[in-house]
């Protein structure tokens, strides 16, 4: 008996010793996983940060380009979003473009299509180049609620953000980029849902206007982790 105590003591021993090396095998797959996860997310970072970096350099050279030529439009130097007032493009509540909206988009287009599809930073990064009209938040005569006024304007800003889309086609620009930027336009109308505020209130002038706006790709981290 006592011998037979002495062997079941013995496989329990066996059977301790078992779960507390898997215990440490665990535990040891565990921090390596960890740690290969914070290279990679190291590396992640240290990447994403670079390519920001380097599409800044990019837009920030746009934007010189568009001074030089002394065209006249708000370049955010973070995202290569531009703002051209419609001023510049239409005549009153019209989405016809005017001879001087022409003429400015002979200017602009060309430099800004050139510039973004020969700069690799941007061009590999970016998703889609939107065309995006905006109107400010006066009342049209003769309609009586806000959501009528807000699908007037929707249907206003639309037809202007496709009429500077079209025309965009027929500018000067480098044709050998005509099917990438075919194949990223596209259109949005957002009416007056995003007004330009000034000390509190609408700036009406600033609010009218079309904006070019860069979407860029989002990292994937299981790429970057190998999955």
């Amino acid at each position: 008996m006592a011998m037979m105590a002495k062997k079941h003591g013995e496989e329990g021993e066996e059977g301790n010793i078992f779960w507390v090396t898997m215990s440490d095998l665990m535990l040891g797959l565990a921090c390596v996983f960890m740690t290969l996860f914070v290279l990679a997310m190291t590396g992640f970072t240290q990447t994403t940060v670079q390519q920001k970096q380097n599409q800044m350099k990019a837009v920030e050279e746009l934007a010189d380009k568009l001074k030089q030529a002394e065209i006249d439009a708000e370049v955010d130097k973070m995202t290569g979003d531009i703002k051209i007032s419609d001023l510049e493009l239409f005549d009153v509540n019209s989405w016809t473009l005017s001879a001087k909206g022409r003429a400015y988009l002979d200017k602009l287009v060309p430099i800004y299509v050139n510039t973004i599809f020969t700069k690799p930073e941007l061009d590999h990064n970016i998703a889609n180049i939107i065309v995006q009209g905006h109107t400010d938040s006066q009342s049209f005569a003769g309609l009586s609620t806000k959501d009528e006024q807000f699908t007037r304007n929707m249907e206003l800003s639309l037809k202007r953000a496709n009429a500077v889309a079209e025309y965009m086609f027929k500018t000067n620009f480098d044709k050998t980029h005509s099917a990438d930027l075919r194949k990223k336009l596209v259109v949005e109308g957002k009416s007056f849902s995003e007004p330009i505020i000034e000390n509190g209130k609408e700036n009406y002038d600033k609010s009218r206007r079309v904006e070019l706006k860069l979407k860029v790709n989002t990292w994937d981290i299981k790429n970057m982790l190998g999955f």
